[in-house]
């Protein structure tokens, strides 16, 4: 038996192994994944630069509104300031009660009015703010969208 099994182990053939096959797959391949990393490096080193310049122009956006709230802020106390100083100048040259309350009622009145025209002012600039501050971030996403498409 021992003579069979020698010759059932001589007619079995192994494939030889080729060394440059193997280095050129090998090299295929660290090519490859050499330029997938490349490609996915570029992808994030883009998509990063986006987000800084999205945010760049956000905190520019909030800075410019910012100024519009405040100097809109002052021109607001500015002139209830003055209104406020002619009621008094008007309120002494009253020459009876009834001129007082005619002239506190009218006065009044006009204060009511200049509240909802400067509400509807910070309302129109909270809107225009918002739009303006997601309008960077929402182009850079939609980018983003596209790109990973």
């Amino acid at each position: 038996m021992s003579k069979t099994t020698n010759k059932a182990t001589e007619s079995v053939e192994f494939p030889t192994f080729d060394p440059s096959a193997a280095t050129e797959q090998l090299r295929s391949f660290a090519e490859k994944s050499a330029e997938q990393g490349k490609e996915t490096y570029e992808r994030m080193r883009t998509g990063a630069e986006d987000a800084r310049k999205a945010f760049e122009a956000s905190l520019e956006t909030v800075k410019t509104v910012g100024d519009e709230f405040v100097l809109k802020s002052i021109a607001a106390l500015r002139a209830g300031t003055e209104a406020n100083l002619s009621q008094v100048e008007a309120l002494v040259g009253a020459k009876s009660f009834s001129d007082v309350v005619e002239l506190q009622s009218s006065f009044l009145r006009k204060q009511m009015e200049f509240a909802m025209d400067q509400t509807r002012e910070f309302q129109a600039l909270s809107q225009k703010a918002a739009t303006e501050l997601s309008k960077p971030v929402k182009d850079a996403f939609e980018k983003a969208a596209k790109q990973a498409a």
